[in-house]
């Protein structure tokens, strides 16, 4: 296993994630979570799926082929399920453009203001955001405190280990 952080998903749940989010034609963005268990295995950070769940139409209050946001009730429901589990909770969306992975400015500021309240209502569970296109994926983890992620190194899928594009940057702030 390469990269520190990893997340496992059966193929079922890859195969089915992947058509979520990106379902035939561009259309707008799409949102699921994963719940994972976390384990320290062979130097690397593992989080294991045990359940997911795609956000449905009702579960957004606006989204588009360039944004979306969630209900309050859509966020309070997973949390809840992650609590429920015990779980680490794994956020994927879509960009459904034909440009690489990569999170985007708007992305990167609502982690700064969601990913302090997970870790606080999750009392300090790991937090994993990915990003997924038609092309690829790319993702960060937050795995010792809600201010700074580290990369996410890979989504292994069985044996194979899917490599992110790496192109998204935290950029430090007043914050951080």
């Amino acid at each position: 296993m390469s990269g520190r952080v990893v997340l496992a998903l059966p193929p079922a749940v890859r195969t089915a994630l992947w058509q979520h989010l990106l379902p035939n034609g561009k259309g707008s963005e799409e949102a699921a979570f994963v719940f994972a268990m976390h384990e320290a295995r062979n130097g690397a950070e593992l989080l294991r799926c045990v359940e997911w769940r795609q956000v449905p139409p009702e579960g957004f209050v606006s989204r588009s082929g360039f944004h979306l946001e969630l209900t309050d009730e859509t966020r309070a429901g997973v949390i809840k399920r992650a609590h429920d589990l015990g779980a680490s909770l794994v956020e994927f969306h879509s960009h459904t453009g034909s440009w690489s992975a990569e999170f985007s400015g708007s992305d990167l500021a609502g982690f700064r203001e969601f990913v302090p309240h997970i870790w606080w209502r999750l009392k300090g569970r790991p937090y994993v955001a990915v990003v997924v296109t038609h092309s690829g994926f790319d993702g960060f983890a937050w795995l010792t405190g809600p201010r700074v992620p580290e990369p996410l190194g890979g989504i292994l899928v069985d044996e194979n280990l899917l490599t992110p594009t790496g192109l998204s940057r935290w950029e430090a702030g007043s914050d951080d």
